[in-house]
């Protein structure tokens, strides 16, 4: 084969060659395109997500979210089915659809408290490194023209002073101000910086920790939190709560309203329920209540602990993580306490006893006592029952279980004098009621009580995160507004004085420090 035949087929493998180099080139441009591409997207999203625009926007729209729910009312609530049936059916669908009835558990309520928090460390990173700076790489040196360029400036001229004597003086004033002094010598001029409050370069980050910490526990209570309640009792012991369900797409049924059962990590005894009224002769209503207190003992299973507790109307109490609050109360009238005149049938002289709820007492002659229930409204059945009228308290009477030293027992009522008048007139319930028995009992007084009190339980693991971080961005941002960060450059040089500097806020209250200690420089006996 000649040299031209070799050339002939060596054309082809050079040409596809080429084309192969050709095809990788573009394949390694268009991938090189992508990457920049997608590089180009991941910094504009970071810049957006950081910028401080973004996290006020955020903010306002938290804000705007909370106002909602405010306004509307949530799913959670027990007036909450009364006012659903109030709605027109375009607010109902707007509202549903819209997740306003639970607002605080939306999906696009927690994802703003998650971007407003990424917004929050982010634009705090790209921040730092500046407000480091201040502290980091303080400015020592500095020329009569840097000072003279400042946003506060002033010039001294005191030709007949050497620099020596300047400088001692410049210093004295600024320390005088509580300024924090640094001295750079030079050869033809004297740097004095003076600073103070550096640390509120800093305090921005210390108002965003509290605002992460409120946005945290916030996303937190949100996810992991509820609510619930429990009705107490005197001797009666609960291990759960019970938490109101509302099915809003069966608003129209019987079935909209269900109860969920949740267990508590501890049991709940009820010790003691009170309502401290105004007008003892008045009944349970809310206007005549002054407090509803409730003692209550809680069995911890964990820790084996047993803690005794007042949830009063203003004062909840706390316990690892559950908050106690009144709520409400059982209308059906009681007695926290009574007291009973008894007198023996067989002759002798009464004695007055004051026995609690389910306690006892004992009389004189070794008689048990113990005070079983209370009916505030007597009534006789048509059997000659006993039987109840009302839930108020219309004609009280209680139940009393009575045991003797020789053993005789019984069970019988103490009718208020009242009723025993009316009883007199009836043979028949005279002789069953109040004859009966080696003890004749009459109900003296008593102080009125509800059945039960009902207290509302809510768990919010992130509230102390949240108590935390609301006292934490208080305290900063009190320290942030009401302090500066002040920089004064005192350039001194054979005759003058040149001082220029700035400050971060309350520019009127640094130029007037500065002002003062112009006039100390010129007059050194001056305080003032």
């Amino acid at each position: 084969m000649t040299s031209t035949s070799k050339e002939i087929a060596a054309t082809p493998v050079v040409a596809d060659a080429a084309i192969e180099g050709v095809g990788t080139q573009s394949l390694g441009e268009s991938q090189g395109r992508r990457r920049q591409l997608s590089s180009v997207l991941i910094d504009r999203f970071l810049n957006l997500i950081s910028s401080v625009p973004f996290g006020i926007v955020l903010l306002v729209l938290l804000i705007i979210a909370c106002m909602i729910g405010m306004l509307i009312q949530q799913q959670e609530l027990e007036t909450f089915a009364a006012y659903y049936a109030e709605l027109t059916p375009a607010e109902k669908i707007v509202y549903g659809n819209l997740g306003f009835f639970d607002i605080y558990r939306s999906w696009y309520f927690n994802l703003m408290l998650l971007l407003l928090s990424l917004n929050i460390i982010l634009a705090s990173i790209d921040h730092f490194p500046a407000a480091w700076s201040h502290i980091a790489k303080k400015k020592l040196t500095a020329s009569s023209t840097f000072a003279m360029a400042q946003k506060f400036k002033e010039k001294i001229d005191l030709p007949l002073l050497d620099r020596k004597v300047l400088t001692d003086r410049a210093v004295a004033a600024a320390r005088a101000m509580k300024f924090k002094v640094r001295v750079t010598e030079e050869e033809s001029r004297t740097t004095i910086f003076a600073e103070r409050g550096v640390w509120n370069r800093l305090g921005a980050y210390a108002v965003h920790i509290g605002l992460l910490s409120i946005l945290i526990s916030g996303f937190w209570i949100n996810r992991y939190g509820y609510t619930g309640a429990i009705w107490i009792e005197p001797e009666k012991i609960s291990d759960s709560m019970v938490q109101q369900v509302y099915n809003i797409e069966k608003a129209n049924s019987e079935f909209a309203i269900g109860n969920q059962e949740l267990k508590l990590p501890f049991t709940v005894e009820g010790i003691d329920i009170q309502q401290k009224l105004i007008d003892k002769n008045r009944g349970l209503d809310p206007g005549n209540t002054l407090d509803w207190i409730t003692n209550i003992r809680l069995y911890d299973h964990q820790t084996n602990e047993q803690i005794n507790a007042l949830v009063h109307m203003n004062k909840p109490f706390d316990y690892r993580g559950y908050r106690f609050f009144q709520a409400s109360y059982q209308d059906f009238g009681n007695a926290r306490s009574i007291k009973v005149r008894v007198t023996p049938a067989s002759g002798g002289p009464a004695e007055d006893v004051e026995i609690k709820r389910n306690g006892s007492a004992r009389l004189s002659d070794g008689t048990q006592l113990r005070y079983d229930r209370f009916n505030p409204a007597l009534a006789f059945t048509g059997k000659d029952e006993i039987g109840i009228s009302s839930k108020s308290y219309v004609n009280p009477a209680a139940n009393l279980t009575y045991l003797r030293p020789d053993g005789e027992q019984g069970n019988v009522w103490a009718f208020n004098q009242d009723f025993i008048s009316e009883l007199s007139g009836a043979p028949f319930l005279k002789s069953k009621y109040l004859e009966s028995g080696p003890y004749r009992f009459t109900l003296v007084d008593f102080e009125k009580s509800p059945q039960a009190h009902m207290l509302s339980v809510q768990y919010h693991p992130g509230s102390t995160l949240f108590y935390l971080g609301s006292f934490w961005l208080c305290l900063t941002l009190i320290a942030v507004f009401f302090f500066s960060h002040q920089r004064l450059w005192i350039v001194v040089e054979e005759g003058n004085v040149y001082l220029g500097g700035n400050s971060n806020r309350n520019r009127l209250g640094f130029e007037d420090r500065v002002k003062k200690m112009i006039a100390l420089i010129r007059w050194p006996r001056s305080a003032d």
